[in-house]
C-alpha cells in the first residue's frame, strides 16, 4: 500500500472533515494526540479546526499522507513563535489511521518530516510522547533521543498521571 505525502495541502471542507475523522479514530484506538478516548468527532472538531486554522494562516505547517485520496497519516510542524527557537521545530499530533498501521506509514511520515526539516533548514525536530504507551521506542529507532521528562505532567484520568517524554532529533 503506497502513501503519498503532501506538505500544506489545500484545506478544503472535505479535507477538514477527513482530518477530524482521522483524529477521532486515532484517539479512540489509544493514540496520544490531545485527547483520551472515547471521543466523538464533535469532541475533536474544535481543537482540530483551531490547529488547521494555524496551518492555513501559515503559522504552522501540515504534512498529510494520503493512501489513494484518503488522508491516513498526519503531523504538524509547529512554529515555536519565539525568535530564539526559530532554528528548530516541534512536531505535534503525529498520527496514522489505525487501519493503516503496520504498513510502515508511521516511519515514512517521520522520515518525510525529517527530510522537510532539513530542506527548510531547521537544526532539530522536537516532539513529546505520553509515557505508558511504549511509543518512545518507535522514535528512538528513528534516531530521536530522550532529552527530558516531566513527571506526571499528563493527567489522562483520575489517579492516572503520565510522564511527558521530551524527544529530540538533531538534523545537523
Amino acid at each position: 500500500m503506497g502513501i503519498r505525502f503532501v506538505l500544506d495541502p489545500p484545506l478544503t471542507s472535505e479535507l477538514r472533515d477527513q482530518i477530524v475523522t482521522l483524529w477521532t479514530a486515532v484517539t479512540n484506538a489509544g493514540g496520544a494526540v490531545g485527547f483520551v478516548g472515547p471521543v466523538t468527532e464533535d469532541d475533536v472538531r474544535p481543537l482540530a479546526l483551531a490547529t488547521l486554522r494555524d496551518a492555513a494562516e501559515g503559522l504552522d505547517r501540515m504534512l498529510v499522507g494520503f493512501h489513494r485520496q484518503r488522508p491516513v497519516a498526519l503531523l504538524f510542524f509547529t512554529d515555536n513563535r519565539f525568535r530564539l527557537k526559530a532554528h528548530w521545530c516541534v512536531l505535534k499530533r503525529v498520527m496514522v489511521h489505525p487501519d493503516q498501521q503496520g504498513y510502515g506509514h508511521g516511519q515514512a511520515l517521520m522520515r518525510e518530516a525529517e527530510r522537510i526539516g532539513r530542506e527548510i533548514g531547521w537544526d532539530a525536530l522536537h516532539l513529546t510522547v505520553r509515557d505508558g504507551k511504549g511509543v518512545e521506542e518507535f522514535y528512538r529507532q528513528l534516531g530521536y533521543r530522550e532529552v527530558g521528562r516531566l513527571p506526571g505532567a499528563l493527567r489522562v484520568g483520575p489517579g492516572d498521571d503520565r510522564d511527558e517524554i521530551q524527544m529530540w532529533l538533531s538534523l545537523t
